[in-house]
């Protein structure tokens, strides 16, 4: 279980990391994506589209119990993280679409999170308390207003607030090896391969229904990696933060598990993935199309 201490860490690592999400953006970057709506539905359909019917699927076919159902459906549900630009970035995708797809779902995660839990709790007759859900969402996006505004203050603090918020985001993975995981050994030991499978195959499944949506439109091989990594790459820290600010007890252990083996395992395979696009991309590729998309 997360303690009182490790609650208030997570908190304050939370917000740091959605401060810097908002020192990265500005209010052109919110008129930019309002112009390109096509962009908007590419994104939007990825991560609210996909992901909660692959953690529905996931939840309804693998013999798990209630717990992992919620934490597959809390993950499932989540908005990208900013880890995903970073692997964007080492794909050799579009960077600029990556972070107006992050931009995105983060934004409309507020309205679209608890009401796609609801819909897709009630299919497997589970509850889930939305309003908390709503309640939580709300107090993250404040951290990224500050750090709006910090980038429209001062612009040098607000890329020093931004490099720290991403890098932070791969701390909190390396904060879970070494903090949750060691302590909920017994707990994991303990724990069904099916729920490994869940959580495993969400990020590699997202990876891979992004990609085939991208062939499917015909978009730039590069945009197609970085959708590919946006559908797949969820936000494992908000979801945790979720969990652990919704729940207690030996249930928020149980739900826990999902998207901290989620955030585990997804370095590995967006790794791999990444390494093996690297290894594909040829000089056609290199050069991104005038549009975004």
């Amino acid at each position: 279980m997360v303690g009182a201490f490790e609650q208030a860490l997570l908190a304050l690592m939370i917000a740091f990391i959605m401060l810097g999400m908002g020192a990265s953006l500005t209010l052109k970057d919110f008129v930019l994506a309002l112009k390109r709506p096509y962009g908007l539905f590419i994104g939007l359909m990825s991560q609210y589209g996909f992901m909660p019917l692959i953690a529905f699927a996931l939840a309804a076919m693998l013999p798990v119990s209630n717990e992992i159902k919620i934490g597959l459906l809390i993950m499932g549900c989540m908005p990208g993280g900013t880890t995903s630009n970073i692997f964007t970035y080492f794909s050799k995708g579009n960077l600029a679409l990556s972070v107006l797809m992050t931009v995105n779902s983060t934004v409309f995660g507020v309205l679209l999170i608890p009401l796609l839990l609801v819909i897709y709790a009630a299919g497997l007759n589970i509850t889930i308390p939305a309003a908390n859900i709503v309640v939580t969402l709300f107090l993250l996006l404040v951290p990224v207003a500050i750090g709006m505004a910090l980038r429209r203050w001062n612009a040098n603090i607000g890329a020093l607030v931004e490099l720290g918020g991403g890098a932070l985001g791969l701390f909190f993975i390396a904060f879970i090896a070494v903090s949750w995981v060691p302590r909920n050994w017994q707990f994991l030991l303990g724990t069904p391969p099916s729920v490994f499978l869940g959580a495993i195959g969400l990020g590699v499944i997202g990876f891979l229904f992004g990609y085939l949506f991208s062939v499917l439109l015909r978009l730039h091989p590069r945009n197609a990696r970085t959708i590919a990594l946006e559908t797949g790459i969820q936000n494992g820290p908000l979801a945790i933060a979720i969990v652990a600010l919704t729940f207690s007890g030996t249930q928020q252990q149980a739900i826990m598990a999902v998207p901290a083996l989620y955030s585990l395992f997804i370095v590995i395979t967006a790794s791999t993935v990444t390494l093996w696009w690297r290894s594909r991309v040829n000089a056609s590729e290199q050069k991104l199309p005038d549009s975004l998309l």
